[in-house]
């Protein structure tokens, strides 16, 4: 198949969507599929473009068998409402010329966020008569709404029309979460138009590594140290505020080590809010972004790993950091809604905590909790690995993919769909043990007898 996949992130971008649809253009390339990637000059998490982009129009280059074709984009370090719709803007105009100038493809698949970027796929749509795979890791406006992001009431009432757009000229939507079907069905989708493929994590590359993970203590200076570590994206969403006053309420308690990894302006944001409130940080350590060869020893060095997020995200947001803590046998102490997607994944693994989202004081006991029971530390873990095998395999996912633009191009053929594509909470079939070699379970056990001696 001939694969237009239209994404704003995308390598050489270190997080959030941009490995993701990495992987999967990849992983599809690698299947003998011909992939095309539509994105914009990488410059994500610093809101600047790379300085090898820089003073480009449009550049083509290819990597992994992808052609990834690469056009401007309005990029501001601090962006206000007004260049968050010209950054979206931009690249729905220069981004249109780049796909046109390419094979015809046989399917699209395009992510949202950006939502505008739907005009110019559907564009692409009718002129190559093709379906549209609408693949939503965000539910907009709802997330810019609920986070107070947006508050105009014509740009409200632009964008939900715009949202309806997309859903009804998809062919198919694609949700990482099955809190996102009960969104969509709230705003009238039809369930036969929805199918869940969750996101995925390359569990021979995030797996336990103890000898690692102690080594990166040891220079950190983080030996016998219990750590709880947020790694990952610093924004509005998240809320870290109350992570650092839940630091602060800890903070005599010596074993106990706070880990916040992210881009390093975000940091220096968190240290001057500290400094603000008189927060000693006695007991939180900083570390910029790891490079993706580190990260596996990043999360082995961890006792914990933390999803904190505000309280007013609920079904339209599934934090892509979930996947690799339980990848690494992480328990997870989760400061999120009840019924939000990151909520409902931990209920499914029984591998952490809920706690309630913007209470400091919820989340030091949760992690308070978790330094006094090392046995609870270790059967979490383990279970959140076995979940992460189960439902988190990228050969999984890719397998769904496949399957779903097979079935799009070929309506009629009665190919059967994989299991979870479209009801996942309905999917009871025992774990897929291929994932799990006989190493793997060895850093588990040798991880957990880590966590007890500590």
């Amino acid at each position: 198949m001939r694969v237009l996949v239209y994404s704003y992130n995308y390598h050489p971008e270190p997080i959030g969507i941009a490995p993701l649809m990495t992987e999967l253009a990849e992983g599809l390339a690698a299947r003998g599929h011909e992939v095309r990637v539509v994105t914009g000059m990488p410059n994500y998490p610093q809101r600047q473009i790379y300085p090898a982009y820089r003073g480009q129009l449009y550049t083509t280059e290819t990597r992994n068998n992808v052609t990834i074709q690469r056009s401007y984009i309005w990029a501001r370090p601090t962006p206000r409402l007004l260049d968050r719709i010209l950054l979206d803007l931009s690249f729905v105009c220069t981004s249109f010329a780049q796909a046109l100038l390419g094979p015809r493809p046989d399917v699209i698949l395009m992510t949202a966020p950006p939502l505008p970027v739907v005009v110019p796929a559907v564009m692409i749509s009718c002129i190559h008569n093709c379906p549209i795979v609408l693949n939503l890791q965000d539910i907009l406006p709802d997330a810019a709404i609920q986070l107070g992001i947006l508050k105009n009431k014509v740009l409200i009432h632009l964008f939900h029309q715009l949202e309806a757009f997309a859903y009804r000229k998809a062919s198919t939507i694609s949700v990482i979460s099955p809190k996102f079907i009960g969104n969509l069905a709230r705003k009238h989708v039809s369930p036969s138009k929805i199918c869940c493929i969750q996101n995925w994590i390359d569990l021979s590359f995030i797996c336990p590594e103890p000898s690692q993970g102690k080594a990166f203590r040891a220079r950190h200076g983080l030996t016998n140290k219990f750590i709880a570590l947020y790694s990952g994206n610093i924004a509005h969403s998240q809320g870290l505020e109350t992570l650092l006053q839940a630091a602060a309420q800890l903070e005599n308690e010596p074993d106990i080590a706070f880990l916040i990894v992210g881009e390093s302006n975000a940091i220096q944001r968190l240290q001057a809010w500290c400094q603000a409130q008189k927060i000693a940080q006695v007991n939180i350590h900083f570390l910029p972004l790891q490079p993706r060869e580190h990260l596996p020893a990043l999360l082995s060095a961890a006792d914990v790993g933390l999803v904190v997020q505000r309280r007013n995200v609920t079904d339209f947001n599934m934090p892509s950091k979930t996947q690799s803590l339980m990848a690494s046998a992480l328990p997870i102490v989760a400061s999120v809604h009840e019924h939000s997607s990151a909520a409902e994944a931990l209920r499914q693994s029984q591998g952490g905590l809920i706690v309630e989202p913007e209470s400091p004081a919820a989340l030091a006991a949760a992690i308070a909790h978790l330094h006094r029971h090392p046995k609870q530390v270790q059967h979490m873990g383990t279970r959140n690995r076995t979940y992460a095998e189960t439902h988190y395999g990228f050969e999984l996912a890719l397998d769904r993919y496949e399957a779903l633009f097979k079935k799009l191009l070929a309506p009629t053929a009665g190919e059967p769909t994989p299991p979870e594509t479209t009801h996942p909470q309905l999917n009871t079939k025992a774990p897929d043990r291929r994932t799990t070699t006989t190493a793997a379970k060895n850093r588990i056990q040798a991880k957990d007898s880590a966590v007890e001696e500590r």
